[in-house]
């Protein structure tokens, strides 16, 4: 089995509701490692070594964040300054190149109803516009850009709502994997059956 690599950034995990119940469901899959980015680097220093090695033993990531006044939050940025400006830019041929071909998802939160992301909503713009930086970034990194994973109404869902998003993102994640874990050719019985 393959491993999911969640790197979760979110300022105030514990005030959470969305996002912690979201991390919460993703723990419960096997294989599936949640990295709370805020609480490990509170100071914003990242160790680039620390995440590089923690990247280069994934098989699936997953940038998970509430999304801040159109978009994500400031660690996230460092995050990317730090970690893939390294990996692409200055270690390309024993990091970057590693790194290629990894699959990326984008899974986000916001306060607000889908209709307010719409040309003719509140907010103007569609959330797949509000998300191109990570699109853009993805393919610039050679990681296939998953669909991304949006929870609207984020702070104010219910329980049985928390619950529902919940399962619906294990679902995504255990569906992610199958997909993307290689598929045995079911001629190597036949060789090894005949030699």
């Amino acid at each position: 089995m393959s491993k999911t690599l969640i790197l979760l950034f979110h300022p105030d995990l514990g005030r959470s509701r969305a996002n912690a119940a979201l991390a919460g469901a993703a723990l419960r899959l096997p294989e599936v490692e949640v990295i709370d980015l805020y609480s490990l680097y509170p100071d914003g220093e990242i160790d680039a070594d620390q995440e590089v090695a923690r990247l280069l033993s994934a098989d699936r990531i997953v940038f998970q964040f509430p999304i801040q006044w159109y978009s994500t939050p400031p660690l996230l940025k460092a995050w990317q300054d730090a970690v893939l400006t390294r990996m692409f830019y200055m270690a390309y041929e024993t990091e970057g190149r590693l790194m290629e071909g990894k699959p990326l998802l984008v899974v986000a939160t916001a306060g607000n109803v889908p209709e307010a992301y719409a040309p003719t909503g509140a907010n103007k713009f569609t959330m797949a516009e509000l998300l191109r930086p990570l699109e853009a970034t993805a393919h610039r990194c050679g990681l296939p850009w998953q669909p991304p994973h949006l929870t609207y109404r984020a702070d104010k869902l219910d329980d049985l709502s928390l619950r529902r998003a919940g399962l619906q993102y294990m679902a995504l994640l255990e569906e992610w994997r199958k997909a993307s874990e290689p598929q045995e050719d079911p001629r190597r019985y036949l060789v090894e059956a005949w030699g």
